[in-house]
């Protein structure tokens, strides 16, 4: 139990740093207000919703719409296409960054080292709207670059976004292009961490880059790693919405059709609010217990954790 003192000593620390308090004021109103109050309205997954009557008037009908959900013939097909493209990304996404990050960090020549980070990164300052027009203009079948390289190879061209085969690929390696410079600034900043004493020590001692990356740089950042990592698992049932759905169409609709795509059509397109938020409720709670696991596992392993 906090003492009396304690809370008076408290109290005037506050008081005595206010201004500092006020800094923090409007972070604190837009999480209460865009985070915490909308979370009045998951009721509605256990409610048959009616907009007439509002949240409060709507009749109680408990796991009816979670059960209509697990009972979809979309179920099965929803999940495996969601984990499919999310591990396929994250697995194939993560290492990159990292790589390109050492890369950066044992670069000597200053100006191509502004250089490389200037490209990289540029990318990720485009639109999901933007970047989907490029990937429909780069690999058109008719006149897009890429069919055209292939043809002159001798190879056929191909409909890369009508051609469900295509579909993961194309949405994964757009993205890798587009978010690995990015990425890669939290580990440099990480490496610039590293004492330069350790790297000349290891130099004195005949260690090449290979080793010094191995026995010094790597142990520095596996924290940061590590944190990383367990975010995004918890973020695993979390597709990118806006660029799965503008990359979909009929022909691809098979393999492209995710639990984050389905409750926007439920919802708002098909206006059944109820249901689309019963199917949204379950999403989340999967990726939160994902977040669970993964953490206490990490902190078991290797120490570190987000809590």
């Amino acid at each position: 139990m906090i003492s009396k003192a304690q809370r008076k000593q408290t109290w005037l620390l506050m008081k005595r740093n206010y201004i500092l308090y006020l800094f923090l004021l409007p972070a604190l109103l837009y999480i209460i207000i865009f985070n915490y109050w909308p979370m009045y309205g998951i009721q509605i997954a256990f409610k048959d919703y009616l907009p007439y009557e509002g949240i409060a008037g709507s009749p109680w009908v408990g796991l009816k719409h979670f059960t209509k959900f697990f009972d979809s013939i979309m179920f099965w097909d929803l999940l495996k296409n969601t984990l499919s493209i999310s591990i396929y990304s994250l697995v194939a996404s993560f290492p990159i960054p990292i790589l390109l990050a050492f890369m950066i960090n044992y670069t000597k020549n200053e100006k191509l080292k502004k250089l490389t980070q200037t490209i990289t990164y540029a990318p990720h300052f485009i639109s999901t709207v933007v970047l989907v027009g490029m990937l429909s203009i780069f690999l058109s079948p008719r006149t897009g670059f890429i069919n055209t390289i292939l043809e002159a190879l001798g190879g056929e061209r191909i409909f890369f976004l009508g051609q469900k085969e295509w579909f993961r690929h194309v949405y994964v390696w757009s993205g890798i292009w587009q978010g690995t410079g990015w990425a890669s600034i939290i580990y440099i900043a990480a490496l610039s961490g590293v004492s330069p004493e350790l790297h000349e020590a290891a130099i004195i001692d005949g260690a090449s880059k290979l080793q010094r990356i191995r026995h010094i740089d790597f142990p520095a950042i596996l924290p940061t790693i590590t944190i990383l990592l367990i975010l995004n698992m918890g973020q695993v049932m979390n597709v990118g919405f806006e660029k799965v759905l503008l990359m979909q169409n009929d022909l691809n609709l098979e393999v492209s059709e995710i639990i984050s795509t389905y409750t926007y059509k439920m919802g708002l397109v098909n206006a059944q609010y109820s249901y689309s938020t019963a199917v949204g409720l379950f999403n989340n709670i999967i990726n939160f217990c994902i977040l669970i696991g993964v953490n206490r596992v990490a902190k078991k392993v290797s120490g570190t954790s987000l809590w």
